[in-house]
């Protein structure tokens, strides 16, 4: 039976190999580790979330690997990053005003303000020898002085006899005239208004006659020191009893 001995062989081959699989298929199952999300669902009915996770940046090394991206971050990486310094705040202060700078001279109307002294209170005019005349302490000088040095005065002579503590201020209600002369409409003596210049006066006084001339002007200013006279241009700056004399053109 040489014929089924050859035969005998592969059948029982193909047996043990069927069998030997079935084994595996069929064998006990193996214990594994539960993950926590499994337990939490299995014990509360709610899946576990797990921890966000924090990667740590790219080394140098693995940027550059990166290709073109990672030699664009190399290279802003690199770069100096600008460092702005805080700008400091600079406060303009206010312009002095013309009034605390003013000399006073003959002319000039003022407002004199003794606070709680309703009697005291009033206006002044200062008369042609540069003085006012204030109630209790009589005449008082007022020529060359600012507002402020005659409000000291004043106060001053009040506290010698008269008020304990006397508060004093002095306040200019109108300013000395400026006169105009010459080639205008017409000439004459003009109430001063603060920060005119020599063509806001030709402009109070009607304007160039049609002699005039009309580039310069000649401009005289008198103070303690004295008369000064000179040739200005329109644009320039007056200051209360100023004259100005237009002349007239030649052509």
């Amino acid at each position: 039976m040489p014929v089924a001995h050859a035969f005998r062989l592969p059948i029982l081959a193909a047996a043990t190999v069927i069998a030997l699989s079935g084994c595996v298929h069929t064998s006990s199952p193996v214990a594994t580790e539960q993950q926590p999300g499994d337990l939490d669902s299995m014990a509360y009915g709610q899946a576990y979330a797990p921890p966000p996770r924090s990667y740590p940046a790219p080394s140098p090394r693995a940027a550059d690997s990166g290709g073109a991206i990672g030699a664009l971050r190399g290279t802003f990486a690199a770069a100096p990053r600008p460092s702005y310094a805080p700008v400091p705040v600079v406060y303009a202060a206010a312009p002095p005003t013309h009034d605390a700078v003013y000399r006073l001279d003959a002319g000039d109307k003022l407002r004199v303000v003794v606070y709680g002294q309703e009697g005291l209170t009033n206006s002044y005019a200062i008369g042609a020898g540069g003085a006012i005349t204030v109630p209790l302490i009589g005449s008082v000088p007022a020529r060359g002085r600012t507002p402020a040095e005659l409000a000291a005065e004043i106060t001053a002579r009040l506290r010698k006899g008269f008020i304990r503590d006397p508060s004093v201020a002095v306040e200019i209600e109108s300013y000395r005239p400026f006169f105009i002369l010459g080639e205008v409409a017409a000439p004459g003596q003009y109430p001063y208004v603060p920060n005119m210049s020599v063509e806001s006066a030709v402009a109070i006084a009607g304007g160039f006659s049609p002699r005039a001339k009309r580039d310069f002007v000649t401009l005289t200013h008198t103070d303690n020191s004295g008369s000064i006279r000179t040739v200005v241009p329109l644009g320039t700056p007056m200051n209360p009893g100023d004259t100005v004399q237009v002349g007239e053109r030649w052509f």
